[in-house]
Order: C-alpha cells, then structure tokens, then sequence
C-alpha cells in the first residue's frame, strides 16, 4: 500500500519520541525516509541496515486519549506515552487502564474526584463503564470477592513520589464507605486511623515527595458473609532504619520526631525536655525541618486523636513518646576520642543523662558501654575499649534498633485494635510497596527493594499470560504460544543457592568478613556465569544485575553491616535493666509471646521481629526479608490480583507538567509496556459483533447486510482484509492483530470521504444552478426595468417644460400678494399694541385697589384668632391642672389600698371565685362559642359594610372639598374679571368689548381646568407609585419569608430523618442485643462479653444523638413559635398605626370642612352684593339688562350660587353621618356603671398570677432537669471508671466479670428512664401552656363579646348535636381493628375494591367516637397503635412502592381530617354545615397532628427511595447507553474493558422501559389518592433522580461525552417533556429539575472554537457549575476523524474570561440524594361521614355506626 503521508513516530534525545509525516513513499529496501516534523522541519531519517526495522506507525487521531491502551490499534512506545500525555496534560486526566493495569499519575495538586458522591457513583458499576480511576479498581475487587468468594489484592506499586500511600488510602477508604455496617465507627473509622500513624512512623520528607513512605505494607481488610469490614491485619517491609541517624540533604527524618518537637510547649510533653527540631543532630542534617503548608503541631494532634481510636491511651502514648524523645537524646551524645582506640563520654553530659532518665536505666553503665565491648574467649571475658568511630557507630545502632522495635510494637498494636473475634468470611489486600529504583548510588535497600520487584514482576507476568490464555479460550480462538519475558533466571541469581544472598549471609558469618571479600566471592561465582550479573569497568567494590527494567550498578560497600544489622548486647541488657514497662516489653525474651503480629498467631513473618533474644536478632536482614518476600508472594498467588502503577510525571512536582524521559523510564519499569507487548504479540484489538457492525456499517454493501449479525460481519471482513491471519472469529468477538483497526478506519475513512465529495458535488452543483437561474431572472428584470425608465424619463421632460410655465405665472401672482399683506399685517399690529398698553393700565390700577381691601380684612381676622386661640389654652392648661391633681390622689389612694393585706385577700378570693367560675363555664363556652363566633361574623360583616359606606362618603367628602377649593378659586376669579368687567362697561358702552372679556375670562376658565386635571393626573400617578413600590416591597418580602421557610423546613426534615435513621438503628441494635442474649448459653463467655460491650456503647452514642435531636427541635419549635408572635405584634402595630393616621386624616378634613362653609358664606355674600352692584347700576344707565354680557354673567352667577348650596347640603349630611359613627363607637366601648372595666382588671390579675405560678413550675422544671442531667453525667463517669476497672480486671483468657455488665445494663436502664421522665415533664409542660392559651383566649373572647352586648350573658346549656359519622367499638376489638385496617390490608386489593383513603376515615370515625365521649384513654391508646402499626408495616415492607404509596396516601387523609374537624376556623370554612356539626368536642390533638406530620415525612423520604432504587438502574442505560435515534451514534473500541456480549440478550433498560415506570409510579399514586400537590412533588424528585444520575455519568465517562451523545440526550428529555404536558405534572418546578442535563447536551452540541462561542457557553450553561462545564470540555470526544477535539486556548478562555468569576459549589457531581422539602398543603375533604359504607370484605361487623 501506498504509505505517503502515513505518520509515524521517531526517536529523540530529551522527548524520547517525536511525530513525523513520511513525505515520499516507501520501497522495500530504502535505506532512508524522507520525513517532515510538526514544526515543518523537513529530515531524512537512516533506517538500520541491518534490521531495517521501520519506525513504530502514529494512531489515528480520533483513537487518541482513550481510557483503556489497549484500545489503540497501534500498541507501541510512543504510542502508550502519547496517549497518556494527553490525556494527564489536556484532558487533566491522571487515571488510565492498559488491560488489567491502572495507571496513575501524580498531578501534584488536589484534585475534587474523591469525595462522597464520586464513591457513590462507581459503587456498583462494571469497570468498563465509567471513566478509570482508584475507586474502579476497589469496587471491581470488592465485587470479585462478594461474586467469586474469592480474596482480593490491590497491588500500588511505584517509586518514591508517584502516589502510592495516596492510592491506597482511597482504597481503603472506598472499601470503609461501601461496606457500610452498624459498626462503621467501632471498624472503618479504625482502619482509616490507621494512616495517619503508619505515615507519622514510616513516612519522611525525601528529594522526590514530601510525604514518602519508608517501609512497605500489606493491609488486609477483612469482611463478613455480608461484606462488612470487620477487622484488618498489617504486616510492614523492609523499613529504612538508616534514617534515624543519617538523612541527605533536603531530606527530613521520620514525621513523628518533627510532630514531637513542634508540640514540645505543651505541658504533657515538657517532661520529655524536648525544643526545636534545629537542636537535634537526628533531625537537622538534612537542614530543612519544615514542610510548605503542613502544621506539624496540628498533625501531631490528628496522630493522637488517632491513637487514641486505635485503643492507645493517653498513658500508653506519653510511654511511646517518651521512647521517641529518649532516641532524639541519644542521638546527641557526644563521643570524645583520646586516640584512635580510645574513646569516652562525659559523665555530665546533659543529653546521655536525659535519654537514660527517659529510659530508667543507670548512666554509667550505659556510658561504659557505648565506649566498650565484651570479648568472649575460651577461659575469659575482657572488655575492650571502642574507637571514636565505633562508638558513634554502636550508637546509632542502638538508636536503630530501639526505633525499629517501637515501629514494629506500633504494627502489634493496630493490629491488635483492628483485631475481630468474628470469624473472617473473605479479605482483600492492599499492597503498598516501593516499585524499581535506581539512583548514582545503589546500596543494600535499592538491592531488597529491586529484588521485590522482581518477584512481582514475575508474578505479575504469569498473571497476564493467564489472562490472556483464558480469554482465547473461551472465546474459541486457536492459542498460539506467545513468547514473553521471564525473569526466573534474574531471581535465580539472586535467590538460589549460591546466589547473591546465600553469599552475603556466608560472608556475615565469617570472623574476618568485609565488602571487599564478598565482591570477590561474587565475581568468582558468577561473573560470565550468569546472563544477568556483570562486572563494573573501573571498580572492583561493586556489581552490575540485569533487572527486568534497566541494569543496576550496586556498590558493595556497607551491604555486610546492613545485612547484620548489630547491636553492643552488653547495650541491651542495661536496657533491659530498666524500670520501663514499655521498654521492658520492646526487648523481652520471649520471642512475640502476645503479639498479634507474630508467627504463631497469624502465621505471618515480619521484617523485624519483636521479642527476640540477641542470637536470635543476628539472623541475617536478606534472610528475614526473603522469607517475608516469599510468605506475600504466597498470599498474593492466592488472591486474586489488581495493579495499580503510579507515574511520577516529573522531578520538580510541578502540576500537570510531564518529562517524557521519566515517564517512559518508569512505565518500563512498572511492567506497562511488557503488558502493552504481551496483548500486541496477539490480538489486541477486540469488538462484539454488534459494535463493529454498528461502526462499520458504512462499509457494507445492502446484500452484505444479514438479519445474523455474526454472518454478515464475516463476509464484510473476507472481502475487506484478505490475510485471514489478521483476524480471527470468537464466540462473541471478532479478534484483530495489531494495526488492523486503524486500517479499517482508513477504509471508513475513504467512503465517508467519498460520500461526502459526492453530497459536496450534488449540493455545489444544485448551489451553481440555483444561482445561474437567479442571475437569469435578475438580467431580465434589469432590461425591463432599463426600458421603463428611459420611457418615464421622456414623459418627464415634457412635464417638466409644462410646470415651468405655470410655476412662473403663480411665482410673479405670490411677490404682488405678500407685498399687500405685509402692509396690512403692519397696520393692525400697531392698533392692537397701543389699545393693549391702555388696558392693562387701567387694570393694574383697579387690582391695587382691591388687593389693599384683601389685606386689611386677613389681618383683622388674624386678630380676632389669635385672640381666641390663647384663651382656649389657658382654659385646658387649668382643666389639666386640676385633672393631674385628682388623679394623684386618686392613685395615692389605690396604692395604699393595693398594699393591704385584706385587698389581696378580696383578690384571691374573687380570683378563686372567677377561676373557679371559668372552670365550671369551660364545657357550656364549647357551645358559646359557636353563637358568638356567629354573632361575631354578624357583627364583622355590618361593621364591613359601614367602614365601606363611610369610605364611600369619605371619597364624595374629599371630591366635594376638591370641587369647593376649585370652585372658590374660580369665584375670586370671576370677581376679578366683573371688577374688571365694571370698570370696562364705565369707560365704554360697546358690545364689542364686552364680548372680548368674556371670551378672556372663558379662556382662562380653560386654563384652569386644564391645570386641575394636570394636578389630578399627578397626584394618581403619584398614588400608583406608590402602590406599586409597596406591592414590591410586600412581594420581596414574601419571597424572602418564604426561603426562609423552606429552608427551616428542609432542616427540619433532614433532622427528622436522622432522628428516624437513628431510631431504627436502636431498635436493630435492641433485636441484635436480644439475640445475643438468647445465644449466651451457647455461645463462649468472651464473644458474649464483647458483644455487649459494643451494642452498649453504641445504645448510648445513639441516646445521645437522640437527646441532641430532641434539643434542635425543641429550639426550633421555640423559634417558630417567637416568630408567630412577632408577626402578630407587628400586624398589631401596623394596625395601630393605620388607625392613627386615619384618625389625624379625619381632623384635617373636618377642618378643612370648617373653612370651606366659611368659605361658601363669604362668597355667596359677595355674590348677592355683586348681584346688588349689578341692579343699581342699571338705574345708572351704566349697562342694560338685556344686554348680552349682562345676561352671560347672570346665568353663571346663579349656577354658580345653586352648586354651592347642593354642595354645602352634603357637607351636613356627611358630617351628621360622621358624628352619629363616633357616637356609635364610643358607646359599645363602655358601658355606664363601668362593670366591664372592673371585670378586665380582675382578669389582669388573674393572668398574673398565673404567669408567675407558670413560671415558678418553668424554674423547678429546670432545676430538676439540670440535676437530671448532672446525675446522668455522674453515671456516665462512673460508667467510663467501670469500664476502665473491667478491661483492668480481665482475666488472661478474655471473660469479663458478667456482675459489671450487669451493673452497666441497670445504669443505662436507669438512664433511659430518666430520659422519659424528663420527656414525659417537657410534654406536659407543653399541654398546660397550650391548654391555658385556649382558655385565656376562649376568656376574653367571651369578654369582648360582652362587652360589645353591654351586659353580661347567661350560662348556656349544652346543645345537642348531630352525632352521625362516628363508629363505637370495644376495647378488646381494638387490636382486630388495627390489624385489618393497618397490618393485613393489601395494597393493590384495596384499590380495586375500596374507595381511597378508606382506612384513614374509618380510623379517624373511631376516634369521633372515644372524642364524644370524652374517653381520653382510647383516644390517646388509638392515635399511637395507629401510628405504630403504619411505622411496622413500612418497615416490613418498606420497598414495596405501592405498600409506602397506599399508607402515604391514608396517612395523609387521617392528617387532613383531625385538621379539618379540629374546629379552628382556618380548616373550617371549607367544611358544609354538617361536617362543621362533626367536629372533635373535647380534645386537643394539636399535638398528634405534628406526629403524623412527621410520620409523613418518612413515607414520604421513604417513597422517594423507593423511587430511587427502582430508577437508579434503569437511568445510565436509558438515558445514555441506548441508541434511541439509529444511525447517528457511532462506537469506538474499547480495549479489554466491558467485554460483554455482542447481543443484547439480557435484561437491557430503554428510555421505553423508563416512561413505563413512570407511568406505573404516576398511576399507583393517583390510584391510591394522593394529593395532586404531593404528586407533583414526586414527579419533581423522580426527575431530579434522572437529571442528576445521567449527569454524573456523562461528567464520569469519557465515551459518553460526544456530540451525537448530545443529540440523543436531548431526544430522551423531550420524551420525558412530552410525557409531563401528557400528566399534566409540568408545572412546580419538574420541568426546570431537567435544565442541568439540556444544559449538557447543549454543551456537547455547540460550537467549541473562538471566543465568541466560550461566551455564548457561559451565558448558556447557568444551571452547570463551572466545575462541571469545564469536566464536560475536557471529556468531548470525537467519534469520527472528521469531528475536532476542544483546544486548550479555548479551554483556558472559558475559565478565565467567563467561569472565573461565579460563586458556586466546587462539587463535581449533582447530589442524586438531595430530596426537596415536602410541602404538605391542607386538602379538605368532601366525603360525608355519615354515608360512608364499610365493605364487608373487611370483616368489621364489630363496629358499630353512631
């Protein structure tokens, strides 16, 4: 084939690899290629003459950044790195698989994918089906173990810096959190405390990572039968001791030192005389103490917190960092040389002094020997002195050795307090060890950790070989042997007889053995001997071994010491001289006598060992950790294997920055590429039938296409690829070799790029066309048009040439009239000026003249009130006067009178007399309140009806005060115009003028109405704005009242559930407990002993947790209620204040109405001596009467004088309406002999004293709580002390003292009843305040109404009602009741055969019953059977949706009920006159309705689960993975992963299947008839379970995140849309539930280039987060090579320029959780009870209708 243009991939020095594009075709036998690089560089790359080999070929670029490496079709090098390099750099992802691998890569930054909601995401799903990463592996391993009942491992290996401690700490946190058991804080939290202390004591700052883990582990967490963690096991390798004493530079010593050293100021810690970690030589040499933003101190608290989870006490940890801070001591003693065999050390030396005090051992001694040692000959013993060298180096030896002992005792103890009695049913390990490490100079921990390495790689290889095999054949493919690397020989050498080690340990046991002895022995041995093992050129102290990864060079210098690893024993025994326990226990004889870690009791070998003699200690290091290397790789071959392999990007921990050199080093090291290697020697390549007929349709022809998928593929890939060894036919899979899918893309490639050359041909050509024809048209119309215009251009001259003539002669016509005009115009100006300038000279004189008589009658009558005005306030200052002083006296009198004892006997006798009075009234004011409330309503309605005529009478008042100020306004003005008018008739008797001043003075009239309207319509829009701002400010805070509302209400239904989670762990706990002690006569007395131990501290975490539930809600009820009453006091206020400034309104404009008739009288005297003015001048002769300006005068004068009469007649009336209203009301105030005053007092005092008894009863019940609680704490102290005593008095063999639990079970019971007491006290504290609330309120209600009356009513006596609607049954039928209507009905029969919410009113009828007659026994015994029976029959079948729909549904009817014949007239006015008849008579149950509101709650939280587990499922399938549009989706390869079947044969979820579920859950609830409201809040959570678990797939799984995957999301939600408009459910919010996904869809769909298309994202997408936003961007996917990956410009665009700036969550994922607070609004009830009729199917022929 023809390979121009082909890219390939080529070496290169510092990028390892590079990309190149062949420019010329390839012949066999070239001997170079011509190649261009990306940067245009052109080269010409020289192929090896000898293998000729061709450089490995690049993938096509829509198979880059896959999730499996084995997807790709070209499995090589570059190809591996590449892919990984983009999907770390540009996609931020640091997980991927390569087969059965994960490889991890450090980012070197937090990363928000490992919370919560993310392990709850992969919980229980398949590996291939969500993205890679840790959480996948665990939940594959801990699935594996529940399906195979096989043990698991979790292999996380890597070199120092890759991330290793990290992954296995999520690990093990995954398996902590899906493991969920009742005894989460007793097991999980433990093994999660574990790692902090692990990394304080084996963890250290090195050059490559801040947090390193020195030492190897093996977690083995085991489980149940039920897959609850139930204890772990620890066993640890290989820990680097050299870092006591020794540490490079930049480099830090273990955490726990620096930990000690920061908290050194604390007061327990000041007996350690302990400072800065600068003091210390064991801590300063690497001269960097401290690491960027890590607190020691905080650490050190974190490490004690979980030492004390972990059962060490405070005691055994001041004993373990006393040890600690003696090694730090020790480290600083200095040794004084006086000659090269001659050493001592100062007998006053502060620090040996220290570490001896620390350790209780004598100071001499210990000095002696650290400067001497014992010789052992035949006869004798000598000492014999140590060189300055030798000391310092027995020294550290010893600190050494006491570190090592103390990290060891650590493990014994954590294993220890992970330790079950329980029997383990499985495990899974997790193994966190060191991966290949080479470095300038190897020494003998690179020589054990490489050779670890190999023994993994080893087991690894055989593992992937087996895997390989397996699938071969199961799928039926011929098996062919595949040669792959075996590194037996490498370990051979190392291991075997005569090897590497046999040799150090013979060369350790020699009395002259040294380094250089033992290189000999080995160049001897094996030098040309062995394939792997060589020999340096310039050195003969070191070795060269061929590892499986790279070739090492070892120095051979210091192995012998290491592999000793001795110890002065003379050193030992004054240590074991010593009055510590701890330390005594560190160095005992006994070889792990107790220890957990041991041989004898787990039968696991550790590196060190605790509890062995001196000989015993000298068994060689090598020989300890082969025998422990050996006992994993056993452990490890019987499990079953997971790898996880961390990269270590680059040496500078810079984020998300990768060196190709480094990673490519270490993926050869971790064994990446040999499994890259083992699947390319096969067929790497693997399809279902069904997936590559999908893809590969296209390259089908229509006969090719069969109904047997499996037939048509084979005869499509015999006529495409015709070396049949490319390719082989499995059972389920079609198998290809190497570089065979990227050939077939090549040829889907070509006929969709055929394709769409000829749709581009037809489309241009149609394009060309449709053009030419539109050109034709346009020429056409051009000629036409052209034609047109030269004709019409003709025609215009010719009627231009016309026009000319007739515009001259009407031109010259223009100049000769504008001449004349202009002199007319002229001639009148000057007339009209001079005749104006003499009007308005007379008339300014006649205004003077008036103006003055204006003036002096307003200063007479400012006069004349002045004076009045200071004689009234000096009248009402003497009243005042006179009132004060009687009033005094007055009040003097009462006082002396009030402070006589005989006043407060009348007092309490008249009170006792009136309480008494009222007590005996409260059953006859039952009835009276009905009268009253009627009364009332009578009352309220007349008092309506007045307020509204007076308002009504107001508005006419005000238009009539309007119409008056506009009228008087009018009349001065009209007196103006006669003064003016009088003085025009004295001067001239001409018509004409006359005339003219009419008409002014009705121009002016205009103006004037014109300028009243302009002020009415500012005055109206003034009034709307207003309103309007109002309005606006109400509507804000509604809004904002009601935020408020919801979110206390979400509150308190998240503490409502809690408190019933807690709940029905108590009860579990009390079966569980139950059981246990009916198996105590089998079961040992030690299993017994400790399970109640647990059950009972576990009961008294959850009494707690429930008495602090109990305090949230009583302050939240408290807060609720000051609320409620704050409301009312500020309606009151408001009120108040209206009223007020009503009341100031009315006294203006009563004043205004004085001023007005004032007003109307002057003006109608003026008007009558006008109107004699006008008669007088007659006779005068100064005008006649008939003349027309006399008589246009007359008329309006006289309509002027007729409206002001009828206005002033209404002014009376409106204000002998007014002054009839206030004598009304002040009235019914008071009545004359003033007993209603008298009868408000004594009711003041009467609340008094009742307050003050309430509050007297309030204080002793606090008093007695806080002694209640005191006592509780004292039991609970000396509940710790007898514990305390009982873990000290157990006896060797595990049984307990069983009189001490005994003595614990009667505290607790003692405690509990405390606990109900104290809540039986709170319940009735509350009734009473309530009771006493009704009946003050009934009082003055009654009051009010008397005092309305004016006297005093009779006693009523008790009406009779209706008492239909009401069943009687007998005590002992009470149980059947309860039993047929609650525990044995069935769903789905009710609802065929029963009306809905039968139950509920048949319930509710029975309670009318026991209310009647006032049995307050069987009404209380009924409402809690009730609700009892409804909680037991849901927690039997609580996943049953239509169980917990039915009991929703009649729960809430029975709630509904009680509220509405309770009575209270907030549900009554819905009721018929009958149902209102029907009410409850004599009980409270205000209380029980709050109760059933929180019971439906719970079915409510329950349902919603319900919901949840049916649709959790079924969503990812429908939503995502099916292809409801056919033809569009197209699928990539997706590598070893998700090999599942090529037909759908089993069960498949659809979108189908989804709606119909939905229709089912729809139907069962109106079936059983819910509330519409309540539906509709379902419905909202159904949809927000789909929106939020189909957008935390998509965000979690690459594959998903593609543009035809956008179209079909958007398909799927308008089927759901379509199906709420076919509900009728769309409205509240569900709609809107599903924006986030839209939202996504519409994401994956748009454009993703330029600027502009990153702002129009952020201004779409404002239901996604931006986490969110930017995680979509980063996982679209092309499916095709024509589609185009997201640019990293653009990426950086969208979150710097638009996301940057919200304020959102940085939650990854929706929380599918999340439920909506419930509203439960009140929906009345239309069934009469009285015509209900019980089916006899339910056998109730016991009750009895009344």
């Amino acid at each position: 084939c023809n390979l121009e243009y082909a890219r390939v991939w080529i070496t290169h020095l510092t990028e390892v690899w590079i990309s190149a594009e062949l420019t010329k075709d390839y012949n066999p036998g070239d001997g170079a290629l011509q190649l261009q690089l990306e940067d245009g560089t052109e080269l010409e790359y020289k192929l090896d003459p000898k293998g000729n080999a061709l450089p490995p070929l690049r993938n096509p670029d829509f198979l880059v950044g896959e999730n499996d490496l084995t997807a790709l079709s070209f499995l090589n090098e570059p190809a591996v790195l590449h892919n990984l390099r983009v999907r770390f750099i540009d996609s931020k992802l640091i997980y991927t698989y390569c087969g059965i691998i994960l490889v991890a890569i450090n980012p070197y930054e937090p990363l928000p994918i490992y919370g919560t909601d993310i392990i709850n995401a992969y919980s229980g799903q398949n590996m291939g089906d969500m993205d890679p990463h840790i959480f996948s592996v665990a939940e594959e391993a801990y699935k594996q173990m529940a399906r195979d009942e096989r043990n698991q491992s979790i292999i996380v290996s890597g070199e120092s810096g890759a991330g290793k401690t990290v992954s296995a700490k999520y690990a093990m946190r995954y398996f902590a959190t899906v493991s969920g058991s009742f005894t989460k804080a007793s097991v999980e939290e433990r093994v999660l405390a574990s790692s902090p202390i692990m990394e304080a004591i084996g963890n250290a700052k090195t050059t490559r990572n801040d947090n390193s883990s020195r030492f190897g582990k093996y977690i083995e967490i085991g489980f149940d039968r039920k897959h609850h963690i139930i204890g772990a096991n620890m066993r640890t390798y290989l820990l680097e001791k050299s870092r006591v004493v020794f540490q490079a530079a930049e480099e830090r010593n273990y955490h726990i030192f620096y930990q000690l050293c920061a908290s050194a100021h604390l007061p327990e810690f000041r007996a350690l005389q302990l400072g800065s970690a600068s003091d210390f030589h064991c801590t300063n040499q690497g001269r960097s103490p401290i690491i960027e933003e890590v607190d020691d101190a905080q650490e050190m608290q974190a490490t004690c917190k979980a030492f004390l989870l972990l059962g060490i006490g405070e005691r055994q940890q001041l004993d373990l960092f006393r040890v600690l801070a003696a090694i730090l001591h020790l480290g600083n003693v200095a040794v004084s040389g006086r000659g090269s065999a001659n050493c001592s050390i100062s007998a006053e030396n502060s620090h040996l002094s220290k570490f001896c005090e620390l350790m209780m051992v004598s100071c001499e001694p210990m000095a002696h020997w650290l400067c001497h040692k014992k010789l052992k000959t035949v006869t004798e013993t000598f000492s014999k002195p140590l060189s300055k060298a030798e000391a310092m180096d027995g020294r550290d030896a010893l600190a050494k050795l006491i570190y090592a002992r103390l990290f060891t005792w650590i493990v014994g103890q954590i294993n220890r307090a992970l330790h079950s009695s329980s029997q383990q049913h499985s495990f899974i390990g997790v193994l966190d060890i060191y991966g290949f490490e080479t470095f300038e100079i190897n020494s003998f921990e690179q020589f054990c950790i490489n050779y670890a390495n190999e023994k993994l790689q080893q087991q690894f290889n055989v593992h992937v070989f087996k895997l390989e095999q397996e699938e071969y054949l199961r799928e039926q493919i011929p098996w062919t042997l595949i040669d792959f690397y075996d590194n037996q020989t490498c370990i051979n050498l190392i291991e075997a007889k005569m090897g590497l080690l046999d040799l150090l340990d013979e060369e350790c046991m020699m009395p002259k053995g040294s380094d250089d002895s033992w290189a000999q022995k080995l160049y001897n041995s094996h030098l040309k001997k062995s394939s792997h093992f060589d020999k340096p050129r310039m050195s003969n102290k070191a070795f060269i071994v061929h590892h499986f990864a790279d070739k090492v060079e070892y120095q051979c210098e210091g192995f012998l010491e290491k592999n000793k690893d001795t110890v002065n024993e003379e050193q030992i025994q004054v240590l074991k001289l010593s009055q510590f326990a701890l330390l005594l226990e560190l160095f005992q004889e006994e070889a792990n006598a107790s220890g957990p870690s041991s041989i004898a009791a787990s039968g696991r070998t550790k590196m060190t060992r605790v509890g062995q003699s001196f000989r015993e200690h000298k068994k060689s290091v090598g020989l300890q950790f082969r025998n422990s290397l050996h006992l994993l790789m056993e452990t490890l071959n019987a499990t079953t294997p997971h790898y996880v392999r961390c990269i270590k990007p680059n040496d500078h921990k810079s984020p998300f920055m990768m060196e190709n050199s480094r990673a490519a080093q270490q993926l050869r090291a971790c064994g990446v590429l040999e499994t890259i290697r083992i699947s390319a020697a096969g067929f790497p390549s693997r399809w279902t039938y069904q997936e590559f007929f999908i893809r590969y349709r296209v390259l089908m022809k229509q006969k090719d296409v069969l109904s047997d998928r499996k037939l048509s593929c084979q005869n499509v890939l015999e006529k495409l690829i015709q070396d049949s060894d490319k390719y082989k036919f499995g059972k389920t899979k079609i198998f290809f070799r190497a570089g065979q899918v990227a050939y077939l893309e090549k040829l889907r490639a070509e006929k969709l790029r055929a394709a769409c050359v000829m749709i581009q041909k037809t489309i241009r050509c149609w394009l060309a066309r449709k053009k030419y024809l539109c050109v034709r048209r346009a020429a056409v119309t051009i000629q036409r048009c052209a034609r047109g215009q030269q004709a019409r251009a003709f025609c215009k001259s010719l009627r231009r040439t016309r026009a000319v003539v007739v515009l001259q002669k009407y031109q010259r016509m223009c100049v000769a009239r504008r001449l004349f005009q202009r002199q007319r115009a002229a001639a009148v100006l000057l007339q009209r000026l001079l005749r104006g300038h003499a009007a308005r000279l007379r008339y300014t004189q006649l205004r003077c003249e008036q103006k003055a008589v204006v003036v002096q009658r307003w200063v007479r009558g400012w006069l004349a009130r002045l004076h009045y005005k200071r004689s009234v306030q000096a009248v009402i200052y003497l009243q005042c006067c006179v009132r004060r002083t009687l009033a005094r006296r007055q009040l003097k009198r009462l006082r002396i009178e009030a402070r006589s004892i005989e006043h407060y006997k009348k007092l309490s006798i008249g009170m006792e007399n009136k309480i008494i009075q009222l007590q005996r009234k409260v059953d006859e004011q039952h009835k009276e309140n009905r009268q009253l409330s009627e009364h009332l309503s009578v009352v309220e309605s007349t008092s309506v009806a007045e307020l509204e005529k007076l308002r009504h009478h107001l508005e006419t008042l005000q238009g009539v005060e309007e119409d008056a100020r506009h009228l008087g306004i009018r009349v001065s003005a009209l007196e103006e115009e006669l003064g003016l008018v009088h003085q025009e008739l004295d001067r001239s008797r001409k018509v004409r003028c006359k005339e003219y001043v009419v008409a002014e003075l009705n121009e002016k009239n205009g103006m004037l109405k014109s300028e009243k309207d302009e002020l009415n319509r500012l005055i109206q829009d003034q009034g709307q704005q207003i309103t309007d701002k109002l309005e606006k400010t109400h509507q804000e805070y509604a809004e904002r009242l009601e935020m408020e509302l919801n979110e206390e209400r979400t509150h308190y239904q998240n503490l409502l559930s809690e408190h019933l989670r807690l709940e029905e762990q108590h009860a579990d706990l009390k079966s569980e407990r139950e059981a246990a002690k009916h198996n105590c006569l089998i079961l040992p007395c030690k299993e017994e002993e400790l399970n109640g131990g647990v059950d009972m501290a576990l009961l008294l975490k959850l009494q707690r947790r429930v008495a602090e539930l109990e305090k949230q809600r009583l302050h939240l009820q408290n807060e609720c209620d000051s609320r409620e009453e704050q409301l009312q006091q500020d309606r009151a206020n408001d009120l108040e204040e209206c009223q007020r400034a009503i009341g100031a309104e009315r006294d203006y404009e009563a004043q205004k109405r004085q001023e007005l008739e004032a007003e109307n009288k002057r003006l109608k005297k003026d008007l009558k001596e006008l109107r004699v003015a006008l008669s007088l001048g007659e006779g005068s002769g100064l005008v006649s009467p008939g003349a027309p300006a006399y008589n246009v005068l007359l008329e309006q004068l006289n309509s002027t004088n007729e409206e002001l009469e009828m206005r002033k007649e209404e002014v009376l009336i409106l204000r002998t309406q007014l002054v009839n209203l206030e004598a009304f009301k002040n009235k019914v105030k008071l009545n004359e002999d003033g007993e209603l005053w008298l009868a408000y007092e004594g009711l003041k005092e009467t609340n008094k004293l009742l307050e003050s008894q309430l509050q007297s009863d309030r204080q002793a019940h606090t008093e007695e709580l806080e002694a209640l609680r005191v006592e509780l704490h004292a039991l609970q102290e000396e509940r710790k002390e007898q514990q305390l005593l009982l873990h000290t008095l157990q006896p060797q063999d595990g049984c307990r003292n069983v009189g001490l639990e005994c003595e614990i079970n009667r505290l607790t019971r003692h405690n509990l009843d405390l606990m109900e007491q104290m809540d039986k006290q709170d319940k009735t504290i509350r009734k009473l305040k309530k009771q006493l609330k009704i009946h003050l309120k009934k009082v003055e209600c009654g009051l009010s109404v008397e005092a309305r009356a004016g006297a005093a009513l009779p006693a009523l006596m008790r009406k009779a009602r209706h008492c239909e609607g009401m069943l009687e049954y007998k005590k002992q039928d009470e149980s059947k009741l309860l039993r047929t209507l609650i525990t044995d009905m069935k769903p789905r029969a009710s609802a065929v055969s029963l009306i809905p919410d039968l139950p509920a009113y048949l319930l509710f009828m029975c309670l009318r019953h026991a209310d009647y007659t006032t049995d307050d026994q069987r009404v209380y015994t009924l409402l809690n059977s009730s609700i009892n029976c409804i909680k037991n029959v849901l927690k039997k079948r609580g996943d049953d949706f239509e169980t917990v729909s039915f009991w929703l549904a009649n729960t809430c009817r029975f709630l509904h009920c009680l509220k509405q014949y309770s009575g209270e007239e907030a549900y009554t006015k819905h009721n018929t006159p009958q149902q209102n008849e029907q009410c409850l008579l004599n009980f409270d149950l205000t209380e029980y309705r709050q109760v059933l509101s929180d019971l439906v709650i719970q079915i409510y939280q329950q349902l919603i689960k319900c919901m949840e587990n049916i649709l959790q499922p079924m969503t990812a399938a429908g939503m995502l993975e099916q292809d409801t549009i056919p033809g569009v989706l197209g699928l990539k390869p997706t590598g070893l992963r998700k090999r599942t079947s090529s037909f759908p044969e089993e069960v498949s979820y659809t979108l189908e299947s989804i709606v119909k579920q939905l229709d089912s859950f729809h139907s069962t609830l109106v079936k059983h008839g819910n509330d519409p409201d309540l539906i509709r809040q379902a419905v909202k959570q159904q949809f927000h379970i789909i929106c939020a678990v189909t957008l935390n797939n998509l965000l979690l799984r690459k594959d998903m995140c593609s543009w035809s995957k956008g179209l079909q999301i958007r398909y799927n939600v308008c089927q759901l849309e379509e199906w709420l408009m076919d509900k009728g459910v769309q409205g509240g919010g569900v709609k809107e539930t599903l924006e986030p996904l839209i939202q996504a869809a519409q994401l994956l769909q748009v454009k993703k280039k330029s600027g502009e298309d990153a702002e129009a994202i952020a201004t779409m997408c404002t239901a996604l987060t931006a986490p969110q936003i930017v995680k979509i961007l980063n996982l679209y996917t092309p499916l095709n090579e024509f589609e185009e990956r997201v640019s990293v410009s653009f990426m950086k665009s969208v979150q710097v320029s638009f996301l940057l700036g919200r304020q959102e969550s940085p939650q990854l994922l929706m929380d599918s959780k999340t439920v909506f607070p419930i509203f439960l609004p009140f929906s009345p009830s239309a069934v009469a009870l009285e015509n209900l009729q019980i089916p006899s199917s339910l056998n109730l022929s016991f009750l009895t209708c009344f």
